[in-house]
């Protein structure tokens, strides 16, 4: 049986546990996420420096995934736009039976090994770009074709899985394995599992993005001025990278598109 399928030991009584010890329990399940992903922590940078890799020839980067992980998947990918200004074709998160699924869930759509192939051509996947497939189970149809369609035509494909040895860890370039063990409910993946998926995609777009020069220090230097916060962060970051006043960040800004870069240019 899979870990994430086993019942576990320490949460048999949930039922009959107090608020607080119910939260105890769960608290103390997430801290495993965390010994997980260390340990998958030298597959995780392999698949950072490919992502890079592929951003810098002009790739994209898919994730694909069905239920939690696609929805993670889509997640990741719509928030590096705005906080890295890239375009909005460069990530791109696939679920399975499609954007309704975000919110209604087709637990059957995990099945189907053709839509998850004709999704990808559909959106002219290529050698050029990189697939991420993503299964608590790693057994999921509709991801496994994925990856083996990318890897046919020759782009790097990644497993992330939260059980060793899976038929989508096997399939893939590489895999990384957060083996987060059983659910505190037995089964109920986008608890653990679903935690240490999205701490892993937040590491891959972010170290890649870093790596790509959307970063400055550890400042987001591409922002774009989309609404009132933004605009505060951007005056904030030229504030702090040239020593300037409020006042002065503001008035570089305006006169340089709103630019951090062309701001600090102007600027030093």
């Amino acid at each position: 049986m899979l870990k994430t399928e086993m019942r576990n030991p320490r949460t048999y009584n949930i039922d009959k546990m107090s608020t607080y010890d119910i939260l105890k329990i769960i608290n103390d399940e997430n801290s495993n996420v965390i010994s997980a992903i260390d340990k998958a922590l030298p597959q995780i940078e392999t698949a950072c420096d490919w992502v890079a890799d592929v951003i810098s020839g002009g790739g994209k980067v898919y994730y694909i995934g069905s239920g939690t992980s696609g929805r993670l998947a889509v997640c990741d990918a719509a928030e590096c736009p705005p906080t890295f200004g890239v375009p909005y074709d460069l990530f791109n998160g696939i679920i399975a039976g499609g954007e309704q699924c975000m919110f209604k869930a087709a637990e059957n759509a995990e099945d189907n090994p053709v839509l998850s192939v004709e999704e990808l051509k559909k959106r002219n996947f290529s050698n050029k770009d990189i697939l991420i497939g993503i299964s608590a189970s790693g057994s999921a149809a509709y991801v496994i074709a994925a990856v083996e369609y990318a890897k046919k035509l020759g782009a790097k494909a990644v497993a992330i899985t939260n059980n060793p040895d899976t038929e989508l860890g096997k399939a893939a370039d590489i895999d990384i394995c957060a083996d987060t063990g059983p659910e505190v409910i037995t089964g109920s993946t986008r608890m653990k599992a679903g935690t240490a998926q999205k701490i892993i995609l937040n590491m891959i777009s972010t170290s890649s993005m870093i790596k790509c020069g959307c970063v400055y220090e550890n400042m987001m230097i591409n922002l774009k001025p989309t609404n009132k916060k933004l605009r505060r962060r951007m005056i904030g970051i030229v504030t702090e990278i040239l020593h300037c006043t409020v006042e002065d960040a503001q008035i570089l800004l305006e006169n340089s598109d709103w630019s951090i870069r062309k701001a600090v240019e102007k600027g030093n």
